[in-house]
């Protein structure tokens, strides 16, 4: 289940860069790595769901760790700002699927 939607987040930001890669598709090598990315990505996460995990901690780590793994590359490959406030507001989304996460698995 972990895995599945691991695999998930991984094509998800490799889509989500790919298409920032594009130019606004005007570079067409990179459509298809964008329309592999998210149907496969979304595949997974279908799957993940289909294995029980919850939907809300699913989309919530899914989101979660797909905004801060496309800041944190944003800034390495398209050398896109990353200031502090940016920074802790990622902190802060972590946090609170952490806390969603911690407090729904102890039904």
């Amino acid at each position: 289940m972990w895995l599945t939607l691991a695999g998930a987040i991984v094509l998800e930001v490799i889509a989500t860069l790919s298409l920032r890669a594009s130019d606004g598709f005007r570079k067409r090598v990179w459509i298809a790595p964008v329309v592999i990315g998210y149907v496969c990505s979304f595949t997974l996460v279908y799957l993940t769901l289909s294995l029980g995990m919850p939907v809300g901690i699913a989309y919530g780590v899914w989101s979660a760790c797909g905004v801060a793994l496309i800041a944190l590359m944003g800034k390495v490959l398209f050398a896109e700002p990353l200031t502090p406030v940016m920074i802790g507001g990622i902190v802060l989304i972590i946090a609170g699927v952490l806390t969603i996460d911690l407090t729904g698995s102890a039904d």
